[in-house]
């Protein structure tokens, strides 16, 4: 009767084993299925300078007007002359777009990288590449503040 308990015990250890390995793996799936399905967050910026280095001005007084806009530059357009009086900051989803300021400085943004553009200094863009830049811009502004200011006085090279 003892062998049989024992067996009985041994039995009963086997199966909790392999029903709680069954159960682990289970459980394992369940949560790979579930990382696939959480949020990722990714911090793509974090500044206080524009790409030129500049320190950003302080905020505007008053209700901010918050502004999403999306650009579409074809292959070898260039922007006009221009500056922004208010802070933005821009996710370039596509392609290669070149900025340059007024002194000849240069950053070329990169699809997937985030930039953060001049303010109230005159500069222009650029697609120098074979497909169109997708580049999405965020604007802190205000109510009937224009997002840019253009300079066609100024002529591109």
């Amino acid at each position: 009767m003892k062998q049989n308990k024992n067996w009985m015990l041994a039995a009963t250890i086997l199966i909790s084993g392999i029903s709680f390995g069954l159960t682990s793996c289970k459980e394992a799936k369940a949560q790979e299925d579930n990382s696939v399905q959480q949020v990722v967050s990714t911090e793509l910026i974090r500044t206080s300078q524009s790409w030129d280095g500049v320190e950003l001005p302080d905020y505007l007084q008053g209700r901010p007007e918050l502004v999403a806009v999306k650009y579409v530059f074809p292959a070898g357009q260039k922007l006009g002359w221009h500056h922004h009086p208010v802070m933005n900051y821009g996710i370039l989803v596509q392609g290669e777009l070149t900025i340059i300021g007024q002194d000849g400085k240069e950053k070329t943004v990169h699809e997937g990288e985030a930039v953060v553009e001049m303010v109230n200094t005159i500069h222009h863009g650029e697609n120098r590449g074979d497909k169109p830049v997708i580049l999405y811009m965020f604007y802190l502004s205000q109510k009937d503040l224009p997002l840019a200011v253009q300079h066609p006085e100024i002529p591109l090279k």
